[in-house]
């Protein structure tokens, strides 16, 4: 247990020197570090011709789950994790349960395994111990486990900048704990850090990488007003957006004020017409 905690919390040290510059770091990484951690390549191409097992042992292509207006959540964990990955996707179930979307109607998740031992068995259950968690018909549709070979996962894991080593003493990977947004078409639109999720924050950056596909008006309006911070992991305000919109909010209140004054003045005079003719007489 100790180990464990003990590689979370280097996993959290190398995920926060991740977003830091070399000249900001006080230290090295320790070798046992070297090379973990996530280098963002946002905008970037996944790999969607790259070919893996699905949790029923089928082969399948990572393109086959990007369908036109679904974006996609790409987890990488590893099955017998003992503890980061498990904190991750329950985490992830939480700020899904939020949500009044599912997954396999307005997005996709798929979760792959970087452990080329790992078996579609161990996937499989894996899957339904997360769907039952969750509780949401339907669900299963949305959410698939795969497990790939060695080169397919270094191929994949390479595109989207996912760093992690094998530590031969504990018998571990050393990983951060990273979610990668996609949109339709599969191109990289987030990186979602940690292992708790705020369910606006997850349910904005879906909207961003659907391009408009799904999500409310109001979604688009909060879009427009919030900007992500990476350093929170969350959307902040933006202060001159929202000031944009106010203003353009007390344009639209007074026009529309003053149609109602024009529109009533407007009644008023056609409905004092005739009686002032009345008066006048022959």
């Amino acid at each position: 247990m100790k180990r464990a905690i003990g590689l979370l919390l280097a996993g959290m040290v190398v995920l926060a020197a991740s977003h830091a510059s070399a000249q900001e770091r006080a230290e090295p990484v320790p070798p046992e570090l070297e090379g973990v951690g996530v280098t963002e390549h946002r905008n970037a191409a996944v790999p969607l011709e790259l070919s893996f097992r699905d949790e029923l042992d089928h082969t399948v292509k990572l393109g086959d789950y990007f369908q036109p207006g679904r974006p996609v959540l790409l987890t990488l964990n590893y099955y017998r994790c003992p503890m980061l990955c498990t904190l991750q996707l329950n985490g992830l179930v939480e700020a899904l349960k939020a949500l009044d979307w599912t997954p396999g109607r307005q997005f996709e998740i798929v979760t792959v395994s970087f452990d080329p031992l790992e078996t579609a068995k161990l996937a499989e259950a894996k899957k339904q111990n997360y769907l039952g968690e969750y509780g949401r018909p339907g669900a299963g549709a949305g959410w698939h486990f795969l497990t790939g070979n060695k080169e397919n996962i270094a191929a994949l894991t390479g595109a989207v900048g996912f760093g992690y080593r094998w530590n031969e003493d504990r018998q571990q990977y050393v990983h951060v704990a990273a979610m990668i947004v996609c949109t339709p078409e599969g191109r990289i639109s987030r990186y979602l850090y940690g292992v708790m999720f705020e369910p606006r924050t997850l349910r904005l950056t879906l909207a961003e990488a659907s391009q408009g596909t799904i999500g409310s008006a109001l979604d688009q309006v909060l879009l427009y007003c919030f900007h992500y911070d990476a350093d929170r992991g969350r959307y902040a305000p933006a202060a001159r957006r929202i000031m944009r919109v106010g203003g353009l909010a007390t344009v639209l209140l007074l026009g529309g004020m003053l149609t109602m004054f024009w529109g009533r003045e407007t009644r008023r005079r056609r409905a004092a017409v005739p009686r002032e003719g009345n008066r006048a007489g022959p």
